[in-house]
């Protein structure tokens, strides 16, 4: 099945990814397809004209076929791709988030920190956030649990996104095949491993997944930023307001710390990326997409605002479990 669709890298890598399935109408010849059994219909009786001849060494390595594109010694850095897996013409983007971006809107993302559960997720995806970040760095749960909790609203308001655990091609994969349109990728330190992350996100030719943002937290990262922001494939920049502040020793408000955030905006600016930060930044210049508070905080905030000053006003027996300690 050749498929398309476009997924949110975060340093990230948003990439344009359509996995476009097409029938093929009855009679005609099967369309290209790149997995060898696609059209495999008679196996046993399948002819192998370009196979190398048994038992020999057939110097493909060196010399193309006849007709192929790409000649003599196989070089990755020549390689011209084939259009078998590009994007029909004048297709267009259904990612929502995606949408905005493009537009230069502000984006937001509602954080599922510590619940497995597919009825709390569903309630925050249908809340009114752009994308879930859901929780994979600092959280124990497994992508089972994540896969269970997206499938069970697929069409929610805000698109299923996920912070990976760090820069591999495992955690990324996992996040992709569940089905992730905003992938988050944290401690980015470096142009590599700014690249790694667009590799495991994007589709050849951009990348190397079998698509997102880069998060920018530490002062290597910082250092790298205009570099790593230049990554084509990287669709924004996430100024991490916490971890900026942990490497670096200085609070939020201090000058030391506002340099660092400043780097980040002024790398996101130049590559013309987005630049992403926690909701408190929201009105902060430049900054476009946004992380949310946790679905606890969420669900505080929410009752706070139902019960009013009836919130908290609970009986007080003196006895029982539910009486004060004493």
């Amino acid at each position: 099945m050749n498929r398309r669709f476009p997924v949110l890298a975060f340093m990230a890598a948003l990439g344009p990814v359509v996995l476009h399935a097409q029938a093929q109408p009855q009679g005609q010849a099967p369309r290209p397809n790149a997995d060898p059994y696609f059209s495999n219909q008679d196996a046993g009786k399948t002819q192998f004209p370009l196979a190398a001849p048994a038992g020999k060494d057939s110097g493909a390595i060196t010399k193309a076929p006849a007709g192929a594109v790409n000649q003599g010694m196989l070089d990755l850095a020549k390689w011209k791709y084939g259009p078998d897996f590009d994007a029909p013409p004048n297709s267009k983007i259904w990612n929502p988030v995606m949408i905005k971006m493009m537009k230069g809107e502000k984006v937001t993302g509602g954080t599922v920190f510590s619940t497995d559960s597919p009825e709390t997720y569903c309630a925050m995806a249908n809340a009114g956030y752009d994308f879930i970040w859901t929780e994979m760095q600092h959280d124990s749960r497994d992508w089972g649990a994540v896969a269970k909790m997206w499938r069970a609203c697929p069409h929610a308001k805000a698109v299923p996104g996920v912070r990976v655990a760090y820069t591999d091609e495992r955690e990324i994969q996992h996040a992709m095949d569940n089905g992730a349109l905003v992938i988050v990728v944290p401690t980015v330190r470096s142009v590599e491993e700014g690249k790694a992350a667009r590799d495991w996100t994007m589709f050849p030719p951009l990348g190397k997944r079998s698509q997102g943002v880069e998060m920018i937290e530490t002062l290597d990262g910082a250092r790298d930023a205009r570099e790593i922001a230049a990554i084509k494939g990287v669709t924004g920049v996430f100024a991490a307001s916490g971890d900026l502040g942990n490497f670096s020793g200085y609070k939020q408000g201090t000058p030391d710390y506002e340099r660092l955030i400043n780097i980040v905006h002024d790398a996101a600016i130049g590559a013309g990326k987005r630049l992403c930060g926690p909701f408190a930044w929201r009105d902060r210049p430049d900054f476009t997409c946004f992380q949310a508070g946790s679905e606890t905080a969420a669900i505080a905030r929410g009752v706070a605002t139902e019960l009013g000053p009836l919130k908290d006003t609970q009986g007080k027996p003196e006895v029982g479990p539910y009486a004060p300690k004493k």
